[in-house]
């Protein structure tokens, strides 16, 4: 059936939209004040949907009473299914864990903060019955956030698209649909350093873009700061694009010539304090491109010593199936 749901609508081979299904997942951290929203905003959504359906909710080691509500959501409703992790392991990671869980024919990612607006899951839908493999849900307007994260954003993303080796869609985050076969291939995928839009992009197929209005955050307060979506954009340029060695390679060249241009000036030169002055600034200029150079190779063999342990990407602590994974598993 999951090859089946590849096919043009239009052909007679093409499943019922009762014989499909998708998964919702939702990472969460420390969610307690929103979970009771999503859920209600989300099941409203799905409930008009014409397709059996299941959201996984993964606890990425919440300290609150998010993991308790979960639970309690998967008492009263089938559909709902709970990864707890052993521990907080980090969104990408929950990420990863929550579509290694998930059953449906189609997969929708969507973070728990209502930032994204469940009701743009229909849209996402239909793209994906026209034949799309992925569709990516790309922001129009980004509400409730700071000029410095929108302008950050704004940088970074342009700066993926033009060097890395995937074209990452410009503006668009982790809320997505992605058919079976995009979920089996970014499956395949086990690097211990995630950058999952960077992933999302990598596997290719049809992929198709739906804008909407980002919201601001429904309650609580956001799990990231600067420091952490700094570490995330290096994780991202990092893991997708060897630039930044590169870059320390024309830097090495240009702080060469620069050596010689500024020893040429010396050696012409009657002034002796500006001479000193000049060996001085020389000195500087090529201590900080060594650390920067040295910084930047440092980044790519700690991944690599990562990547050698083999470790597994995240243990779970509790595993509470839906009634969609229980009948597909039948």
């Amino acid at each position: 059936m999951n090859q089946d749901a590849q096919l043009s609508p239009s052909d007679p081979k093409h499943p019922s939209t009762a014989d499909l299904s998708l998964s919702v997942v939702v990472p969460a951290y420390n969610e307690e004040e929103v979970l009771p929203e999503l859920f209600r905003r989300t099941t409203a959504v799905l409930d008009a949907l014409p397709y059996r359906y299941e959201i996984v909710f993964v606890d990425d080691g919440s300290s609150d009473r998010t993991v308790e509500m979960m639970k309690k959501l998967r008492a009263q409703h089938p559909q709902v299914s709970v990864v707890q992790l052993s521990r907080n392991f980090g969104k990408e990671i929950a990420l990863t864990a929550g579509l290694d869980h998930a059953s449906g024919d189609a997969v929708v990612a969507i973070d728990a903060d209502l930032q994204d607006p469940p009701e743009v899951i229909p849209q996402l839908v239909e793209k994906w019955r026209e034949g799309a493999d992925m569709v990516y849900a790309q922001r129009r307007v980004r509400e409730g956030e700071t000029w410095l994260k929108k302008a950050s954003a704004h940088v970074f993303y342009r700066v993926m698209h033009r060097f890395g080796p995937v074209k990452l869609p410009r503006d668009t985050g982790d809320f997505r649909l992605m058919s079976r076969r995009v979920i089996d291939g970014v499956k395949q995928l086990r690097e211990r350093h995630r950058f999952m839009k960077g992933l999302f992009a990598w596997v290719g197929y049809r992929q198709v873009a739906v804008l909407y209005d980002r919201d601001p955050r429904s309650a609580g307060k956001t799990k990231w700061n600067y420091w952490q979506l700094w570490n995330l954009s290096v994780e991202g340029v990092t893991s997708f694009t060897v630039a930044p060695l590169r870059l320390a390679a024309y830097l090495g060249f240009l702080s060469t010539l620069f050596a010689f241009a500024l020893g040429g000036w010396i050696f012409f030169s009657d002034e002796s304090t500006a001479g000193d002055l000049a060996i001085l600034a020389a000195v500087l200029f090529l201590g900080g491109v060594q650390l920067i150079s040295l910084g930047i190779i440092g980044e790519y063999l700690g991944r690599i010593f990562n990547e050698t342990k083999n470790r597994p990407l995240y243990l779970t602590q509790n595993v509470a199936p839906s009634n969609l994974k229980e009948n597909s598993a039948q």
